[in-house]
């Protein structure tokens, strides 16, 4: 397989912005455009290193996006890969009561147009404790994906550390209000969850998550605005298309 992307010319990454996205989206490309087949293996991580001048973490990072999109599986002992040559949206259920969505989407309507600003006051304002407070909440996150575990308590405790980073009070007391319902999941019934398509939504979240705390913790504002925006819109319109199937 080393062999066959050789010639395609990988890019080094050289650009600002988050490593792992900009090498997810060269493998993305890839895979869409059928250079890289279904059934065939994606090169190994040490390959991947070597094309793209990054670290294994930023390629791990990478191979989590590629699988959230359902485009590859990784099994231990057989490498990555590829399942399908076209993104497949993961959704935490297959069907969401219409009075739900109703209700989710005007939550995520809301947060969307309050979040992002929280994000960019919590890269500027935030000092030592919540440094730790974040990456505590963040590495929460990832042990409850990891346990098979639907992380709503986790997910809510994530977005509050950014609102207490952001010094501002009122920030502050809108979480406190909502708690975990402001979540979209925990509005959801354990039996509208699908566990196998949940678990891959997760792995999204996750990584929306990564690039969200990393802007937060090197103080990048901008940056840290715009991830929360595209974090909430995307969902926002994941679950806008359980309105539309209704």
């Amino acid at each position: 397989m080393i062999s066959v992307l050789a010639p395609l010319n990988l890019s080094k990454v050289t650009r600002q912005g988050s490593l792992s996205e900009h090498v997810a989206e060269q493998l993305e490309a890839l895979i869409m455009e059928g250079k890289v087949s279904v059934g065939n293996k994606l090169p190994t991580e040490n390959s991947l290193c070597e094309s793209f001048g990054v670290s294994r973490t930023v390629v791990r990072e990478a191979i989590t996006h590629l699988k959230s999109l359902g485009l590859v599986e990784t099994r231990r002992g057989v490498g990555t890969t590829v399942l399908r040559a076209t993104a497949e949206e993961p959704k935490p259920a297959q069907h969401i009561n219409p009075t739900t969505v109703a209700d989710i989407l005007y939550l995520l309507e809301l947060r969307s147009n309050l979040e992002p600003a929280a994000a960019e006051l919590a890269a500027l304002r935030h000092d030592a404790a919540d440094r730790e407070h974040l990456r505590v909440q963040h590495n929460a996150f990832i042990k409850a994906h990891a346990e098979k575990r639907l992380a709503r308590q986790e997910d809510y405790l994530f977005h509050f550390a950014i609102a207490k980073a952001t010094k501002n009070p009122f920030f502050i007391s809108f979480y406190e209000q909502w708690s975990q319902s402001v979540i979209p999941r925990a509005k959801l019934l354990s039996i509208e969850i699908d566990p196998k398509s949940s678990d891959r939504y997760l792995e999204r979240v996750q990584a929306e998550h990564d690039e969200i705390i990393e802007a937060i913790l090197s103080r990048d504002s901008q940056k840290a605005r715009e991830m929360m925006f595209q974090h909430l819109n995307r969902a926002k319109n994941m679950y806008a298309q359980y309105r539309d199937q209704a």
